[in-house]
This record gives C-alpha cells, sequence and structure tokens, in this order.
C-alpha cells in the first residue's frame, strides 16, 4: 500500500490587492501520524470565507496573520481516518480548522463531531457552522432586534447574510437585502422571504434605502463596509444598531476607506460595534440546536455552492470578491 500524500497551499507572498496564483505554493508532502490527543482526518470539503483574505496580511487583527510557508488557514469537514483520543474513533465526522489541504493532524480538543444524518456535510460549513453562528449571534446579541423593526442587511445572498436576514424575519422584523445582480435579489424575497432587495450593481442605493426603509434602518447587519455602509448611516432611524461583521469590499484595498457618516450615529443616538464569532464559543451548541430546528421547520433556507478540486483554491477564492459565488462557496476535496 503506497503512503498517503497530503496536497497543500501554503501562502508564500502577501498579496496585495487580490491574490493570484503565486502567492501560493501547492505543494504534495507524506501524511503523518497522529500523537497522543490528536487525530488524522480526510478532509472532504473546505469553506472560503472572506475572513480568509485578512488573516493573509501581516496586520494586528484578532488572530495571528498566516505564517509564510505555512499551510492557509481554512476551516473544513471530514472524516477521521486514525486516532490517537479517546474522544475520537475512526469514521468520526468532524469539522474544525483544517487548512486548505486533504488531509490534517490536529489536536482532538479542536475538532467538532457532527452527525452527518442531520443535514449534507457543506450545510454544516455553513448555516450550520461558522456562517449561521456569526449571523446568529450578530444579529440577535449585538443588535438585539425587536419585532416589527426594519433590518437590513447588505451582502444579503451570501452564507451569512441569507442567515441573518431569515432570522430576522424569524423574529418579527422586515428584511431589507442588498445583493449584487437581479438573479439574487430575486432569491431574496421569492425564496428567503425577504420583504424587499436592493440590487447595488443596478439600482440606486440611497433611493431604494428611502423607499423601503420609509421609517429609517433600525438594525443595520454590515458584511461589505465602504459606500454601502455610508448609504446607510445617512437613513438611520433613532436608537439604530449597526453590526460590524465584516467589510468585503475593503478586504483587497491598500488604503482602508472609513464611513464618512458617522456622526448620524450621534445624531440618532446610534450604535455601530465590531464582533467576532469565536467570542460566542461557549454558546455556539445553543445557537446550534436553534439553527437546526429553523431548517427541519423549513423557516431558514440554505445554499451552498460548491466547486470540485482543492487545484482551483486561488481562482474559487476570488469568487467571493467578483460576488459570482451564490450561497456558501465551497470547496469539494477532488479525492474525498
Amino acid at each position: 500500500m503506497s503512503p498517503r500524500e497530503n496536497q497543500q497551499f501554503k501562502l508564500i507572498a502577501r498579496p496585495e490587492g487580490l491574490v493570484k496564483r503565486s502567492d501560493f505554493e501547492f505543494t504534495t508532502e507524506p501524511v503523518g501520524e497522529p500523537e497522543p490527543g490528536e487525530a488524522l482526518v480526510k478532509v472532504q470539503y473546505i469553506s472560503l470565507d472572506p475572513a480568509m483574505r485578512g488573516w493573509m496580511n501581516d496586520t494586528k487583527s484578532y488572530m495571528p496573520p498566516v505564517g509564510l510557508g505555512e499551510v492557509m488557514r481554512a476551516g473544513g469537514i471530514g472524516k477521521v481516518i486514525a486516532s490517537n483520543d479517546p474522544s475520537l474513533a475512526v469514521g468520526d465526522t468532524v469539522t474544525g480548522g483544517t487548512g486548505v489541504q486533504t488531509y490534517v493532524i490536529a489536536n482532538a480538543n479542536w475538532l467538532t463531531k457532527v452527525d452527518p444524518q442531520l443535514a449534507p456535510l457543506p450545510r454544516f460549513l455553513g448555516a450550520l457552522g461558522m456562517p449561521g453562528m456569526t449571523a446568529y449571534f450578530g444579529l440577535l446579541s449585538v443588535c438585539e432586534p425587536m419585532e416589527g423593526e426594519t433590518v437590513v442587511i447588505s451582502g444579503a445572498a451570501g452564507a451569512v447574510g441569507s442567515v441573518a436576514g431569515q432570522i430576522a424575519k424569524i423574529k418579527g422584523c422586515r428584511a431589507v437585502g442588498i445583493a449584487g445582480g437581479p438573479e439574487k435579489c430575486r432569491y431574496l424575497t421569492n425564496e428567503l422571504g425577504f420583504d424587499a432587495a436592493i440590487d447595488y450593481k443596478g439600482d440606486d442605493v440611497r433611493k431604494g434605502l428611502e423607499e423601503h426603509c420609509p421609517n429609517g434602518v433600525d438594525v443595520y447587519f454590515d458584511n461589505v463596509g465602504g459606500e454601502i455602509l455610508d448609504l446607510v448611516l445617512e437613513q438611520l432611524a433613532r436608537n439604530a444598531r449597526i453590526s460590524i461583521c465584516g467589510a468585503i469590499s475593503q478586504y483587497n484595498n491598500t488604503v482602508i476607506e472609513g464611513p464618512s457618516n458617522y456622526l448620524s450615529l450621534l445624531v440618532n443616538h446610534g450604535r455601530m460595534e465590531g464582533f467576532v464569532v469565536s467570542d460566542y464559543t461557549a454558546q455556539f451548541p445553543e445557537a446550534f440546536k436553534e439553527l437546526a430546528v429553523w431548517i427541519g421547520e423549513g423557516q431558514l433556507k440554505a445554499r451552498e455552492h460548491i466547486v470540485e478540486g482543492i487545484e482551483t483554491f486561488p481562482e474559487t477564492f476570488l469568487k467571493l470578491f467578483s460576488g459570482e459565488n451564490f450561497g456558501k462557496l465551497i470547496i469539494k476535496v477532488a479525492d474525498a
């Protein structure tokens, strides 16, 4: 039997602007054996998230940057094929920080067992994974929406935004999504139940906000930053709350554009708060149960955009910034 080989993407250069294939090295290395307390996992799906772009920069952030020469950091899901820890058995399905590679040896404490009978595996990287948790806590804990309020979500057709908008509806709010293109906007209103959608590529966003939020924006869940954040700040209602989840419009910029309309927070007694989902780790099990119930009842719908082949990673990752992905972007590892 030939030894297992691990295909890996390693970061070898700090990207300037959009990432390029030359920022990575695609290598093949032998797979080792797990030490005590570890498990060897065959990766089946890899999650691609906008935050990964920030991890490539050598700047201060909520976690250290990926080091040059290191496997690119990413979440994933796979099957345990060797275990040196009593908490995990061969055949268990686990999620965790797999990196962009086909195998990973990880500390058992860093892996979470999931039931593959509960949902398709990619869903554990989307609505039942970190994006779902991000939407749940970023909306409910940071913004505390109340029934009847108007909630606006940017990046609304993406993995996080689509869940946040549906949770807003579940909580009795009006949900207005901002997304790119008529197809995504129809998806928001026709399939996910948003009350309205604004196409930032084809519509006048300012006019759209005035039309669909006549009494102002009570809650804004921001995934994009930049100009759209400024336009929403113009439309705030009194005591508005803004959750800063991400700023995908800025991740590839060498100079970050901050909000110029921030005094609207003062005038309207508003609050803008950034958060990192890992702050809520202790509450993940409770959130998972509620998200799973909503999915089971049909109140929460999810969509995954799956691309075959780990070798496509650099080009597939760019779909996040061009708006090509529709739903949660995931790579299916070819030999899984």
